[in-house]
């Protein structure tokens, strides 16, 4: 597996932290051991633009998905194809405010967007209350798995 951190801030990121949490999301969802992806830590003008320019909407936000060879989760029989997934792209300024809001460090709130976004990338969506049940749930299971994994280590 292949996971690319680019950090354009001047927000400290543990690189190796989402390295960890991708990669685990990856095998939880049985993506292809060669499967790709990208994250991108960029400042709010930054995320702004992107907001504006693929979206149509004011402001910077959290975090935005981009993907690439519409890969979809696998099974422990069949895993997915090879591929490239895609680009995730955090700005650690807005999770942070978000963190402050709910409570919790701007670190945990990133890694959520990131599992959060690597659903998106799988094709999970939240439109409908289903669908966000169904994707909110899986969410909060991989991201407390993996905290539990690393704690525990």
């Amino acid at each position: 597996m292949t996971i690319e951190i680019r950090n354009e801030t001047t927000t400290v990121v543990d690189e190796r932290e989402f390295v960890a949490l991708s990669r685990f999301v990856f095998e939880a969802m049985h993506l292809h051991p060669a499967t790709e992806m990208s994250i991108l830590f960029v400042d709010e003008e930054a995320m702004e633009k992107l907001h504006v320019q693929w979206l149509d909407l004011p402001g910077p936000t959290d975090v935005m998905s981009f993907p690439m060879d519409e890969l979809r989760p696998g099974t422990a029989e069949d895993p997915t194809e090879e591929g490239l997934l895609g680009d995730v792209v955090l700005c650690p300024t807005v999770a942070a405010k978000q963190a402050a809001e709910s409570g919790h460090s701007a670190v945990e709130e990133m890694l959520l967007l990131t599992v959060h976004s690597i659903l998106h990338l799988l094709g999970y969506d939240h439109q409908e209350e289903e669908e966000r049940r169904e994707m909110f749930d899986l969410q909060r299971k991989l991201l407390l798995t993996f905290l539990a994994t690393r704690s525990a280590s």
